[in-house]
């Protein structure tokens, strides 16, 4: 269910009918206007309400005022009555049940809500609303019409989640389990860090014992807010179907269930795609980098498409993101809310390895300097593994040659080595299993045991080969018709393969898939191609091997930098 809302009516060429008949023709929706504009661009002045056919001035900046109904205009009479009998026959086509209402004679305005509702709901048509945000024009009907029109909590089918492995269903009621997700942290100087909770099932209270699902864990609720913009509104609860702040949790992330510890639940979680860009800052006082790092980690761990590791031959911090255009975004909040200035590389692309063969490996760490030494002796097999998959870690030990308490250890140094790789990229995608080994009784150590795995997959790796992955982006190019050509071979020329044209009008969208090192300053170059006429979105898809011949021109860090 969507409605729609015709922004910037006060803009110069704004025209709300060709929008409507674009939305039609374009988009394939069926957009049925609930409301008219009174003028236009400069002339734009208000709204008429076709649901309660009242007119609606905006006289002066509305700052939240509601105004008053007024008769409509004279000379816009005609055209809200044609326009409002067009509502009425779209929602009869939509809705059996106003059909009845609509053939037997008059019909209230409660009556043809209720109605523009069920439509809404069932997806058959989408209402459009007009205005302008910038000065709060038309506001306070759009948020009428997303009460009145779309579902609330309770009209949403049965919840959908999961708990070792078995399908859970659950009621969107106050008297079901609690069942609430976390959707977003902030981190705040004052108080913290703030996480945004949407209550699906159930109530949440201040002071109660809840369960973070996804960790297993279980937390106390601190207090409890309801958000409207800067201002935060203290309450005891959150219920079924708010949207809330919970300050107080001891450790959470974006995507997390909190439910009822006797009901467990863990709700799907968000897809986030894998950062494609890296950018190497450091502070421009050296004072600042116990800070610098502080405020990093709160920046990481309320936007989950970022993610920060160290460079271990340079010791900078690397940043990694989505695009450009996030990393400066960062690079600006660390100054401006953190007070951090910082010295910024030109972003680079986020290359990764994975291993090219399986292999059979053996390593042993013997340290003998005088006193208690360094002993640890592991034997293993390294897999690669489909894209996407991460560290595949498996222990089939048996007999005690290798303690239990070592086992994590062994994981721990193998994650380490999977920092860098032979080509000096990040390593994805391994399954990594530890066959056998042996220990001493005096000399072997967790560190011990942890270093030897960091070695030793640092030699396989080395021996096995691994095969240097780029990041590749899906864009969508829309052109006028006659430059499809010049766009085609050029992306042709960037090593993009085409995926598909599609005619819009008097535009084509074309869609290819190209690596994200080949779109450095692309759209400087479009403008040329096109005169300006052409534009573009780009968003990752997947990583995929990045040809023998530019690999080693890659390795060990040597990535184009931007330059555009």
């Amino acid at each position: 269910p969507r409605i729609a809302f015709v922004n910037k009516m006060d803009r110069v060429g704004a025209d709300f009918f060709r929008v409507v008949k674009e939305m039609r023709q374009e988009l394939g929706a069926n957009p049925v206007p609930v409301v008219l504009p009174i003028g236009a661009e400069d002339e734009f002045r208000g709204i008429v309400d076709l649901v309660n056919m009242a007119a609606f001035f905006f006289r002066e900046p509305e700052n939240g005022a509601e105004p008053k109904p007024e008769k409509i205009p004279e000379e816009m009479l005609s055209q809200a009555q044609a326009y409002r009998e067009e509502l009425l026959e779209a929602v009869a086509e939509a809705d059996e049940e106003f059909l009845e209402l609509f053939l037997s004679g008059e019909i209230t305005a409660a009556e043809l809500k209720a109605a523009i509702r069920r439509a809404t709901i069932s997806g058959k048509i989408v209402p459009v609303l007009a205005g302008s945000a910038a000065k709060l024009q038309g506001i306070r009907p759009l948020l009428d019409a997303v009460v009145d029109f779309l579902p609330a909590p309770c009209d949403l089918p049965h919840l959908r989640g999961t708990w070792q492995g078995q399908e859970i269903y659950r009621e969107p009621k106050l008297d079901a389990p609690l069942s609430a997700l976390i959707f977003k942290i902030q981190a705040d100087r004052h108080v913290g860090k703030i996480y945004y909770v949407r209550v699906y099932s159930g109530i949440l209270r201040s002071g109660e014992t809840i369960l973070n699902s996804r960790r297993e864990t279980l937390h106390r609720v601190g207090r409890l807010f309801r958000v409207h913009a800067n201002e935060r509104i203290g309450v005891e609860e959150l219920r079924a179907g708010e949207v809330g702040a919970l300050i107080g949790l001891a450790e959470g992330q974006s995507g997390d269930t909190l439910c009822d510890p006797e009901a467990p639940i863990v709700l799907e979680a968000m897809e986030f795609p894998a950062p494609v860009l890296d950018l190497a800052i450091s502070p421009v006082r050296k004072t600042d980098t116990d800070r610098l790092s502080h405020a990093i980690s709160a920046l990481v761990s309320e936007d989950p498409t970022l993610s920060l590791r160290t460079n271990p031959e340079t010791g900078e911090m690397v940043v990694s993101g989505m695009g450009e255009l996030h990393l400066e975004i960062v690079v600006d909040r660390l100054k401006r809310e953190f007070g951090v200035e910082v010295v910024a590389s030109a972003p680079q692309v986020a290359y990764r390895e994975t291993l090219a063969r399986a292999l059979d490996f053996e390593h042993k760490l013997v340290k003998q300097t005088g006193g208690r030494g360094q002993f640890a002796h592991i034997i293993f097999r390294v897999e690669p593994t489909p894209p996407g998959t991460g560290l595949e870690f498996e222990s089939q030990v048996v007999g005690g040659r290798i303690p239990k308490e070592f086992i994590p250890a062994v994981r721990k140094g193998v994650m380490e080595a999977m920092n860098e790789g032979p080509h000096g990229f990040p390593v994805v995608d391994l399954k990594f299993i530890l066959l056998d080994g042996s220990f001493h009784e005096v000399d072997s150590s967790e560190q011990a045991f942890r270093n030897c795995a960091a070695q030793a997959l640092r030699e396989a790796l080395k021996r096995a080969g691994t095969i240097v992955l780029e990041p590749i982006m899906h864009v969508e190019v829309t052109v006028p018709e006659i430059l499809v050509g010049a766009v085609v071979g050029d992306l042709a020329s960037r090593r993009g393969k085409l995926v598909g044209l599609e005619s819009k009008g008097s535009t084509v969208v074309v869609e290819a898939r190209v690596p994200l090192a080949e779109l450095f300053s692309y759209a400087s170059t479009l403008r040329s191609l096109t005169s300006g006429r052409g534009s573009f979105t780009m968003r990752f898809e997947h990583y995929a091997p990045l040809p023998e011949s530019l690999a080693s021109s890659v390795s060990k860090r040597a990535v184009p930098s931007y330059t555009g």
